[in-house]
């Protein structure tokens, strides 16, 4: 392909399944969410996140190392680990930062301070909140710190509803009428 293969992922998978795509992959990006159990079993009922994370990501990092930036000045090869900072976790968060540095050499990390409780949140203090300011400060300072300035770093200003979209397909292609009208013009029907 003229672009490179990108593979999106939440990171919670086994690595034997990863090692059948090798060489057929550029670009890893997945999730790192948990390391302690606890936590992954509380807030993702997946007590073993971590037990599959860990090799995933290895396998992952196997196969593409670190970040390779063609002459264009675009990302050719490699890995970005994406790490959501959540309220009243950032003694996890650091842990998280912290094996990436120890265990993937050269991949980027892309820090996120986006988190807006939503939905059931309102069950699970400390996710009932948005992070602090000083929560934000200590992971994005520990990340400096350990030499993770590779890669993005997320402002903690975008913890906003209005980057919420809707979710009603206002404006999207994908609604109704022009799916319909794209499976006539194709000949087929919607079941």
């Amino acid at each position: 392909l003229p672009v490179p293969v990108v593979y999106n992922t939440g990171g919670y998978e086994r690595a034997e399944t990863l090692r059948a795509l090798e060489g057929k992959v550029d670009i890893y990006l997945p999730d790192l969410k948990y390391i302690d159990p606890k936590f992954s079993e509380r807030y993702s009922a997946a007590p073993d996140y971590f037990e599959f994370a860990a090799p995933a990501l290895k396998e992952m990092h196997r196969q593409v190392g670190g970040v390779v930036i063609g002459e264009d000045g675009l990302m050719k090869k490699g890995m970005i680990v994406r790490h959501l900072i959540l309220p009243g976790r950032a003694g996890e968060s650091m842990r998280i930062l912290r094996w990436i540095k120890e265990n993937l050499p050269g991949a980027w990390v892309s820090l996120m301070a986006q988190y807006l409780p939503m939905g059931r949140a309102a069950q699970y203090p400390p996710l009932d909140r948005r992070i602090t300011q000083a929560e934000y400060d200590i992971v994005v300072n520990y990340m400096v710190k350990l030499g993770l300035t590779d890669g993005f770093m997320q402002e903690l200003s975008s913890a906003e509803e209005t980057y919420i979209p809707t979710f009603d397909l206002s404006g999207v292609a994908g609604n109704a009428a022009a799916r319909g009208a794209r499976l006539s013009a194709a000949g087929l029907t919607e079941k």
